[in-house]
């Protein structure tokens, strides 16, 4: 976090503003990219609009293009829940999203 380079060793200072913060032009260039992101579908990701079993066992598989904005916002849902670990243990105070 907060490095680049070939090898990660150029440092990267990277400052968050706060949106209340922000420039008008600053506040119309962000919501813009919100709007972009909600209308540009990811190249790279599906999800899946069934459960494994709807799938016969995923042979018939069902998934569906998802736009980059709603990636980013499924991504960070399931970052944030419960960990399963083996068994039928649950760590649930950790959230890997903050």
């Amino acid at each position: 976090f907060g490095f680049t380079g070939p090898n990660c060793t150029v440092r990267k200072t990277m400052i968050r503003k706060e949106i209340f913060r922000m420039t008008t032009a600053e506040k119309d260039k962000f919501i813009a990219y919100l709007n972009l992101a909600k209308r540009t579908i990811s190249l790279d990701y599906v999800i899946a609009t069934g459960t494994y079993e709807q799938m016969n066992n995923g042979s018939n598989p069902l998934f569906a293009d998802i736009n980059v904005y709603d990636l980013f916002v499924w991504l960070h849902y399931y970052s944030s829940r419960d960990a399963f670990l083996e068994g039928d243990q649950v760590w649930t105070n950790v959230d890997f999203a903050h």
